[in-house]
């Protein structure tokens, strides 16, 4: 059973909407700059640890989205931050964070991101931000 683990340095970064562009008589969609930058930073730490070839099976994937604490936090808050009793309740929507993750894996970790059956996600302060990868096969 593959278990393959990775972690993503910086700021975690939503899955930003679609942009869309008119060329001719055709429409196109595309990210959004910053989103398209995350997914690059995701595909590169997850080339370092990918399989021979894409995972086939049902999968559960767990991410850990580490923000940064807030300079406006009194000292007390910014200790119960790290002490994970205090938890970000603001942007970015973790589900959109998960999204990112899960597209920029697609072809290099499992064959579609709809392998995914199971799903844990999770937001945390930390003065190291991060997002934390683990996938499993079930």
């Amino acid at each position: 059973m593959a278990e393959i683990r990775f972690t993503v340095w910086g700021e975690p970064v939503a899955q930003g909407r679609p942009k869309f562009a008119r060329i001719g008589n055709h429409v196109t969609t595309y990210d959004p700059e910053k989103s398209r930058t995350y997914k690059s930073i995701v595909r590169d730490e997850a080339i370092k640890v990918k399989p021979d070839k894409p995972l086939e099976g049902p999968l559960i994937l767990t991410v850990a989205a580490y923000k940064s604490i807030p300079k406006s936090l009194s000292k007390k808050k910014t200790q119960q931050a790290l002490e994970g009793e205090l938890r970000p309740t603001i942007k970015p929507d973790l589900d959109n964070v998960v999204k990112g993750i899960k597209d920029a894996l697609k072809g290099i970790i499992w064959r579609d991101d709809s392998q995914v059956i199971w799903l844990f996600a999770s937001k945390w302060y930390s003065d190291k931000p991060r997002v934390e990868v683990e996938v499993e096969e079930v």
